[in-house]
């Protein structure tokens, strides 16, 4: 059988992240908060937003179109295909404050997105349903949503 191209194959898997042996779906969820990470401490904060606004936006795109392109050899929403885990690690990462607590709220997005992603509550297992790319990415970007949810709330709780 012919191979899938490497565009496809590179965005899919998250730069790579979603060939690891063990958990591909958290390894490119923790690849995403290290990028996300990386950013902070190269640009200014207002900049961070901006960047990772745009990384949702054009991620989501790009994981609609890899995933579809990969379904055909890799079957209906293969665990190598991770750029959806990427992409919703990023949402919720665009609650973290500027403060000393920076790094909890980096833990807190990941943690609660893994936790949304993988129990699917509150309609986000329906996602999966949608079909090819679409259905690959709206499952993890609701996750997303509902993580982000949770800590501009603890945020406005906390002070």
């Amino acid at each position: 059988m012919k191979r899938p191209s490497f565009l496809p194959v590179f965005i899919g898997t998250g730069f790579g992240s979603g060939f690891s042996p063990f958990a591909p779906g958290t390894a490119g969820a923790i690849l995403a908060s290290i990028i996300w990470i990386a950013l902070y401490f190269l640009f200014s904060f207002t900049t961070v937003l901006w960047i990772t606004a745009v990384l949702v936006i054009v991620f989501t795109f790009a994981g609609i179109w890899a995933a579809d392109k990969l379904e055909p050899y890799w079957g209906e929403d293969p665990s190598r295909v991770v750029v959806d885990e990427m992409v919703g690690v990023w949402i919720p990462l665009l609650a973290v404050p500027n403060d000393e607590n920076w790094f909890w709220y980096v833990i807190a997005a990941f943690v609660l997105f893994r936790a949304f992603d993988i129990a699917k509550p509150l309609g986000i297992r329906k996602m999966e349903s949608l079909k090819g790319g679409v259905g690959v990415m709206m499952d993890d970007i609701l996750a997303g949503v509902y993580s982000l949810i949770l800590l501009v709330g603890a945020r406005w709780v906390i002070g």
